[in-house]
């Protein structure tokens, strides 16, 4: 009959509901975070959990993997449950979800009795958004029990590489997070990493029972950062003069492989004027989170630290990420470097490597108490981390085929913006590998590196005259070459398993197919070390979604001041400063100088909580004025809500009621809570986990 609508079937209403799902998860962008767009695969992913199913997400860091389970814990009923081993850092990611008005806590070793059981009160009545969750805490009957009594929308498991057998991040609980399945089968699970070989994704998937969830691969190019790697020589004055001319003032992290050389470091530079603190794992509990949260709330800090330091760090506005020593694998590198420039702002990831590094990496896979087969992984990070220091190539093309993924030359690393030459370095590599072979042959011994370039140039030192290698036929055969060049031919004879390391001591020695360069005229084609160059401006203000806002002389004065008024902002609410604005938001921010509500609600990165909290404040910030309120807490909530609207259009209703929502934004608005108490020492930030490593202290009932 005309007029009358045809019956609904389940298909009509499954598509129904997906549609006003995907109107919620859209509004949420918007409304909460201020953002008009998901980015890459976000949209895909959100609307995969939404919809109930699981996935497993590598994207890159600063990619935006934390919107993938915030937005759909935030649209589907429920709290959203996130497990993540960043005790030490659950805190500040707490105060960024309220500064956005989500209603976040987190169950941990570092509260008191009352303070859990509020949280846990909290989450049983459904007054929570989002609840983190350390696994080892997962793992209690009384968490699993809790979970029980209320309603859990969605499992996100974060740094999920830490699963892997062979990760650089092992932590053995995560193992037994197949246990959400198998008790909560309905809830749709998600497992995020930023770094994840093909073959680490699957054992992921099956050591997680994740193998029937959807996979989603983002791209890992992170065309803001420039990778660059030079020869060390006093790598210390190195990194002094890369801070002092590219990075004066800027916030970094620099790594290196021992504590010694960490606290020297951040010696070295606390004399010669630039900032920083050392941060490793025997140090006290109290002095690393008394460091990480400086580093965290303080503007220009460097951290001088091991890899125990730095995942999970979200602040956005690290400029750099220097090694001092060669990491383990491909994987740990990317992952320490791209911890620089999540802002999406220019950035640099520098490394000095030399021969000793190699020399030290290869003895250290030798004493390893793992067994064959882990050797031989050990072994294949490093020969993949060594290509990646050797390549002639683009550095960034051979990142992302590591990976899986393809790329043209970027333009934005050091051998795109001054390309080495390569050469024939056969003579050479005869010379070294005859200098060793008349050793071991000869004189039955074994020397290191700086032994035989000590030979080859013809030093006539007490060691080599004592040895009476003056007399060996090779002496003096190499003066073609310098020093450093000497050592540069080794190093990538190592590199090429043209020699081996053996034993204590770093002793040279030859392999199975030195004897191909000696007897059978194979060809070593190695890398000449340009001239260094610094790298031109221009080649850095590429950036990894929109460029950034480039601000004339009256945008930068204001921008300095907007980031004075943050500081002081962060300060007296007590959390870092990008909790607060974002340096990207606030290069916009000055770059359109706004003068409404409405206009300033239009900018990227300011959602509604946000715009209400801080609106009027920026805006007198941006009139010239100081505001007598450093926080600029905006009386007019509901004007400035309208202001909101009027940026934005009319906002899509998600799953809490328009009432709900006010209360939260009404609570929200007023002092934040204070910070949960430390029984560790009040006053003080809490300690907790990073990434473990063999001197790691676990909190006491986190069962590590």
């Amino acid at each position: 009959m005309a007029g009358v609508n045809p019956p609904e079937t389940l298909e009509t209403v499954d598509a129904s509901s997906r549609a006003v799902e995907t109107d919620a998860a859209q509004e949420v962008l918007q409304r909460v975070f201020g953002y008009d767009n998901f980015r890459g695969l976000q949209r895909e992913i959100v609307d995969q959990v939404i919809s109930g199913g699981d996935a497993l997400v590598l994207m890159p860091t600063g990619g935006g993997k934390s919107l993938c389970y915030q937005i759909p814990a935030l649209v589907r009923p429920g709290v959203g449950v996130v497990i993540s081993p960043l005790i030490a850092l659950m805190q500040d990611q707490v105060d960024a979800l309220t500064a956005l008005g989500v209603r976040a806590g987190f169950l941990n070793s570092t509260q008191y009795p009352d303070e859990r059981r509020t949280v846990e009160a909290q989450f049983v009545a459904g007054e929570l958004d989002v609840l983190y969750l350390a696994p080892e805490r997962l793992k209690l009957a009384s968490t699993a029990e809790l979970l029980d009594r209320g309603k859990v929308s969605v499992f996100a498991i974060d740094e999920a590489h830490c699963v892997s057998q062979w990760g650089h991040d092992f932590r053995p609980d995560y193992l037994a997070l197949s246990v959400l399945h198998e008790r909560w089968p309905e809830v749709p699970r998600i497992a995020l990493t930023a770094t994840a070989t093909e073959a680490t994704r699957r054992e992921i998937a099956e050591r997680l029972d994740l193998t029937g969830a959807k996979h989603f691969v983002a791209g890992f190019d992170r065309p803001n950062i420039q990778y660059r790697i030079e020869p060390k020589n006093r790598a210390d004055q190195q990194l002094l003069s890369f801070i002092r001319t590219e990075h004066p003032g800027d916030a970094g992290i620099v790594y290196c492989l021992s504590r010694n050389s960490v606290e020297r470091t951040a010696e070295f530079l606390c004399r010669n004027g630039i900032e920083a603190v050392p941060y490793h794992a025997g140090l006290d509990a109290r002095t690393r989170a008394t460091n990480q949260a400086r580093f965290l709330r303080e503007d220009g800090l460097i951290v001088v630290a091991t890899i125990a330091f730095g995942m999970g760090i979200d602040k956005p506005d690290v400029r750099f990420v220097a090694h001092l020593d060669l990491p383990k694998s491909v994987e740990g590198y990317y992952q320490e470097t791209g911890r620089a420039g999540r802002d999406g702002l220019p950035s640099t990831a520098w490394m000095v490597y030399g021969l000793n590094d190699v020399v030290q990496q290869r003895k250290m896979i030798d004493s390893s108490e793992g067994d064959a087969a882990h050797r031989r992984q050990l072994q294949l990070h490093l020969d993949a981390m060594l290509a990646l220091c050797e390549t002639v190539q683009c550095r960034r093309t051979q990142l992302l085929n590591y990976f899986g993924q393809s790329g043209t030359d970027c333009g934005n690393c050091d051998t795109c913006l001054n390309p080495p030459e390569s050469w024939d370095g056969t003579v050479a590599a005869q010379k070294v590998l005859s200098a060793v072979l008349r050793l071991e042959r000869e004189r039955g011994q074994r020397f290191g590196a700086g032994h035989i370039v000590d030979i080859l140039l013809g030093k006539s030192n007490p060691k080599v005259l004592q040895h009476k290698h003056n007399e060996l036929k090779v002496f003096g055969v190499g003066t073609d070459l310098r020093d450093t060049e000497w050592r540069g031919v080794i190093r990538q004879l190592l590199a090429q398993g043209l020699l081996a390391v053996h034993g204590e001591y770093g002793v040279l020695t030859l392999t199975e197919a030195s004897a191909e360069v000696l007897f059978e005229h194979r060809k070593v084609m190695m890398r000449r070390e340009p001239e260094r160059v610094k790298p031109p401006r221009a080649a850095k203000a590429k950036a990894s979604s929109a460029p950034a806002v480039e601000l004339g002389p009256a945008a930068l004065d204001m921008f300095a001041q907007l980031r004075s008024w943050r500081a002081a902002v962060a300060k007296e609410q007590g959390v870092p400063a990008y909790v607060v604005f974002h340096d990207a938001t606030l290069r916009e921010i000055a770059g359109r100088a706004p003068t409404s509500l409405a206009e300033l609600g239009a900018i990227s990165g300011i959602g509604e909580n946000k715009l209400a909290k801080y609106g009027e404040g920026v805006l007198e910030v941006v009139a010239g004025s100081t505001p007598a309120d450093p926080g600029g807490q905006s009386q007019t909530g509901p004007a400035s809500a309208s202001g909101r609207a009027g940026a934005r259009g009319s906002a899509a209703p998600g799953r809490r009621s328009a009432a709900g929502r006010e209360s939260a934004s009404a609570a929200l608005g007023q002092a934040r809570r204070p910070a949960p108490r430390s029984r560790f020492e009040p006053g003080e930030p809490p300690p907790g986990w990073d990434i473990p490593d063999p001197d790691f202290e676990p909190p006491p009932d986190e069962g590590y």
